[in-house]
Order: structure tokens, then sequence, then C-alpha cells
């Protein structure tokens, strides 16, 4: 039996503050606390797994644990490459500099030129770390659709980004 959304919206009026507690202990920041715990929320609607009330908060915290976790990595990473990109910026020239800037700035003009479809799919995979099956859930379409849009993305990405 799956989810219904009365069954959905009590699990989530007796437990999202729970949840989002568990993370709060776990991360020391509420707004962080906060986020995760809807994200948590959205993936159990997402998944509509059988619904069992016991099983069902137990997974939660699973679920809430296994974001906190993946929030963790996507920010180790993310200061990781800040701190390599900083260390690497130390011993640029200034023209170095200037082309990076300029490159940067091509790079967002030529990413607000691509079709809605394409940008939102791109965005997806590469800022939000989504896998195309994801994606395919989240946007209800194919996962066929998916790879379609990313390599249009990156064909047009590509011509828009050679150098000049």
């Amino acid at each position: 039996m799956t989810l219904t959304k009365y069954e959905f919206k009590t699990l989530f009026d007796q437990n999202f503050d729970v949840i989002r507690n568990y993370i709060y202990y776990r991360s020391g920041d509420p707004d962080l606390a906060t986020d995760l715990a809807q994200n948590v929320f959205l993936r159990l609607w997402e998944k509509q797994p059988d619904y069992h009330a016991k099983a069902t908060v137990g997974l939660l915290y699973k679920m809430a644990g296994d974001e906190f976790v993946s929030q963790y990595r996507r920010q180790k990473l993310a200061l990781n490459y800040k701190n390599s990109l900083a260390f690497s910026m130390e011993d640029v020239s200034p023209e170095e500099e200037l082309e990076y800037k300029e490159l940067q700035q091509r790079y967002e003009k030529a990413l607000a030129g691509l079709p809605e479809k394409q940008r939102v799919v791109f965005l997806m995979s590469r800022m939000d770390g989504l896998k195309y099956h994801e994606i395919a859930e989240r946007l209800h379409i194919s996962v066929k659709a998916v790879e379609k849009r990313m390599k249009n993305a990156l064909d047009d990405l590509k011509s828009k980004l050679k150098v000049k």
C-alpha cells in the first residue's frame, strides 16, 4: 500500500520537528537542518514506499542520516575545490586572471542562453550532482530525454565557449 496524501501529511506533521532536531544535533546549523529535513520528506514522497507507520519513521531517520552525510560530503568537496582554486590563483598572472574572468562571463552568458529544458537538466546534473535517473524522476521524463537534453546542452556550451 503506497503512502496517501493524508498519511504523508500526518507523518510530516508528527515527525518533521523530530527529524529536523535529529539533523540539527548532528550539524549544529538550524537552517541546514530545516533544509535537509525538507529534502528527506520530499525524497520520501518521491519514492512512495509501502506505508507502515513504525517502519516509515525508521526509514525517515535512515534517510535523514544519509542526507546529512551527503551534504557533509558535498560541502567538503566544495571546500577542497575552493581551497585548491584559491591556492592555484596565487600563481596566476593578471592577464590569466582577466582571461579567467572573461571565460567565466562567457560561460554564464552561454548558460543563460540555453533553452530552459536543457539548462534545468544541465544544472541539476552539474550543480546539484543528481544522476540522470534522479533528474528523470523529478522532471517526470524518461532517462533518454534527460540524456538528449544533456547532450544538446553540452554541445551548445562547447560551441559557445570555444577559444576565440
